[in-house]
């Protein structure tokens, strides 16, 4: 849990007094969640589909020999504790345990719901460099498999796949993942601006392109909170949460993370549709335009751009 943005020198100096773990976070306070329960815990599922997160329960699934659940409660990336099918379901999120890279471990034996957790553990991950790591959630087999969504890691690992195919074949890696997964080619062009500030635990920012090739003289705009959140083509809006937006590098021929653009970049947006559970009405209300603050009613993004 925390910001995606790079430590600044500022940052650094700031904890350089403090010790430093070689431990993964997830994984000390994974240990901590097993101790408090005085038992060990049979797998772990990945809280999103995010760069960082996947790779982190992978990791700390195999440091401990543990099972690697394929299912996740996202089925996309995410920026917060509530956004997750747990919080849809009314799933309890605690206990949970806290850890960070300085070796201060928390347990929170109860909260009030998901909103408080997202809210007492972003605040230890603003005063833990902008990163903390976050075990919750703990539940039986019989609970867990109705909450999250299945086949999630074997749904990454074909993009994957997909992905690795095209730059084997020296194809469009954004072209060739709308072609052959499902999706749909959004926009292509040059960025001409990107600012970010890490507010309140969260990389904020905007990402302007202008139009290239078929889009030539059309503007494209997205609003990032750690994730693409909402786009607009042209001042009027395309896309928006549930939904992704996916940025990619066209020279590099490889995605881009947030908040790793710059001006003069070549870049194509696709999106990909939001997991059936996003859709419901509690789905949208956690993660919808509206939850952003952006007062617009989510559109499908298969409705707008038919096929």
């Amino acid at each position: 849990c925390g910001s995606v943005s790079p430590a600044t020198a500022e940052l650094e100096a700031q904890y350089a007094s403090l010790p430093r773990l070689s431990e993964p976070q997830p994984y000390l306070a994974y240990k901590a969640l097993e101790e408090y329960f005085g038992e060990e815990l049979y797998g772990v599922i990945s809280t999103e589909l995010g760069g960082g997160n996947t790779a982190e329960a992978l990791y700390v699934a195999a440091l401990l020999g543990k099972n690697i659940i394929d299912a996740d409660p996202a089925g996309r990336s995410v920026p917060e504790l509530i956004h997750s099918t747990f919080c849809i379901f009314n799933t309890p999120i605690y206990p949970l345990a806290v850890a960070n890279a300085f070796g201060d471990v928390a347990i929170f034996p109860r909260v009030v719901n998901d909103e408080r957790a997202e809210t007492l553990v972003r605040a230890l991950a603003v005063n833990s460099k902008n990163a903390i790591g976050v075990v919750d959630h703990p539940a039986q087999a019989k609970t867990m498999r109705n909450v999250v969504i299945k086949g999630a890691i074997s749904n990454a690992a074909k993009i994957g796949r997909l992905y690795c195919e095209a730059r084997e074949k020296d194809q469009a890696a954004s072209e060739y993942i709308v072609e052959h997964y499902g999706g749909y080619f959004l926009f292509r062009g040059e960025v001409s601006g990107f600012r970010y500030e890490t507010e309140g635990g969260f990389t904020i920012g905007e990402i302007s392109i202008n139009g290239e090739d078929q889009y030539a003289g059309q503007s494209y705009r997205i609003w990032l909170k750690n994730e693409n959140i909402i786009s607009w083509r042209n001042g009027v809006v395309d896309v928006t949460v549930p939904d992704l937006i996916c940025l990619f590098d066209d020279v590099q021929n490889s995605p881009v993370l947030n908040p790793f653009v710059h001006v003069g970049q070549k870049v194509s947006a696709i999106g990909l549709t939001a997991p059936a559970e996003w859709r419901l009405p509690r789905g949208l209300e956690l993660f919808g335009p509206r939850h952003f603050g952006y007062d617009v009613d989510y559109v499908p993004i298969e409705k707008k751009y038919l096929k």
